[in-house]
């Protein structure tokens, strides 16, 4: 009679060890700070391709970088809708999206990171977070050099990669609708 007892308390113990580990197990949920951390980096990683360009530097290694950071391309289909495209309106792989930032293969494309800006102010609308991936969308202001602040409307969609990185895999943006 002892040894079912023995296995009753022995499966007890078992049972509140796997419940306390999954307990402290990290979670790998998106929050809505790990979100802004990221669309700030984006906007700081924008300035920095203008900087880089205005200061004579290697504009497009800054351009390449800012997009291995941000996009997963090469880890998860990307969709990416740019603001200043019209002809060829989606950028599915990197070599399109690096025309769009400094310019290049694409001919309606005139660098739209090598403008420059001197900043990116943010005004989100809101974050819908799912686990993994979150949804974001409102509006951001690029101040040029002159002092104007040019607004666009944007929508991203993160999603945390098996390294633990966010990347973007969804980037639309546009102008705002002018009614005329």
């Amino acid at each position: 009679m002892l040894r079912p007892a023995a296995f009753a308390i022995a499966a007890a113990l078992a049972t509140t060890a796997v419940s306390a580990t999954a307990a402290t197990k990290p979670s790998a949920e998106l929050t809505e700070k790990e979100v802004t951390a990221l669309k700030t980096a984006w906007g700081e990683g924008i300035v920095n391709i203008g900087k880089v360009h205005s200061d004579g530097g290697d504009y497009k290694a800054a351009a390449t970088n800012h997009i291995e950071q941000f996009y997963a391309y090469g880890d998860r289909p990307v969709l990416f809708k740019p603001t200043l495209a019209s002809e060829d309106q989606f950028r599915g792989d990197f070599d399109a999206a690096l025309s769009y930032f400094v310019g290049g293969d694409i001919s309606e494309d005139n660098g739209f990171a090598i403008a420059p800006y001197t900043s990116v102010r943010w005004e989100p609308e809101g974050t819908v977070i799912n686990g993994e991936t979150a949804m974001t969308m409102g509006n951001y202001y690029f101040m040029t050099t002159d002092g104007t602040e040019v607004k666009v409307e944007y929508t991203f969609g993160v999603e945390r990669m098996e390294d633990g990185d966010l990347k973007i895999v969804l980037h639309h943006s546009s102008v705002p609708f002018s009614p005329g």
